[in-house]
């Protein structure tokens, strides 16, 4: 599975950028952004139809 983690602003909380990684990837990125702060919003990546 696939996650959209989007990095947001401190003082509106819109979304600044954003990217696609998976699920092995969502801890250690969690635990980065909680280190330094940082506020993170986290969904399942939307899948392209194939």
């Amino acid at each position: 599975m696939r996650f959209e983690i989007m990095r947001l602003d401190d003082i509106d909380g819109t979304a600044v950028d954003s990217t696609v990684v998976d699920a092995a990837s969502v801890n250690r990125i969690v635990q980065q952004a909680a280190s330094i702060g940082q506020r993170i919003y986290i969904r399942p990546a939307e899948t392209s139809a194939r």
